[in-house]
């Protein structure tokens, strides 16, 4: 299985910084920004993107070789893309709200990323990026049926920022 490399990630950030397109990175690498060091592997990389620049990023990552990748979950709001190395980009995409919270995906269905959520720093490869906050990310890691990376990204951000551990991972100690 291809990885996302640090190096893969600081690419990926600087041609986003390039288009003037603001992201928040999500997922594994989120975690691992928020640590400030790669903890694991990553078969992808999560980006949270304002939908309004979806198109943008999506035409340049096509002029690189990016095709979408087929899955049950694709819609306008979340789809993956790969490049023939097997790079994977795992779109959020959201639509401000006038308190400033990431609608993601029709209003009626209320999911979102509270504008509290968005306020994440991290460092990738000596980066300083955007990312989900600590207290967020855990909060997000819930809710599905749990792995056992998913209970590594869990309690390594538990740990380091002072987070109780959530009672669904007790099952891993």
């Amino acid at each position: 299985m291809p990885f996302i490399t640090t190096e893969d990630v600081v690419e990926f950030c600087l041609w986003v910084h390039d288009l003037g397109i603001e992201i928040w990175i999500d997922g594994g690498w989120g975690v691992d920004a928020l640590l400030g060091e790669e903890t694991r592997p990553h078969a992808d990389l999560d980006i949270v993107v304002q939908q309004k620049d979806v198109s943008p990023v999506r035409a340049f990552l096509e002029s690189e070789g990016y095709l979408d990748v087929p899955r049950d979950d694709t819609s306008p709001w979340n789809f993956v893309l790969s490049d023939d190395r097997g790079h994977e980009v795992d779109f959020h995409a959201i639509v401000f709200d006038e308190e400033g919270n990431g609608l993601y995906g029709p209003v009626e269905k209320g999911v979102m990323f509270p504008a509290a959520s968005l306020t994440g720093i991290g460092s990738i490869g000596g980066r300083q990026v955007k990312c989900i906050s600590p207290e967020w990310m855990v909060r997000f890691h819930s809710g599905y049926t749990l792995k056992e990376q998913d209970f590594h990204d869990v309690s390594v951000l538990c740990e380091r920022f002072g987070i109780a551990l959530p009672s669904e991972y007790e099952k891993f100690l």
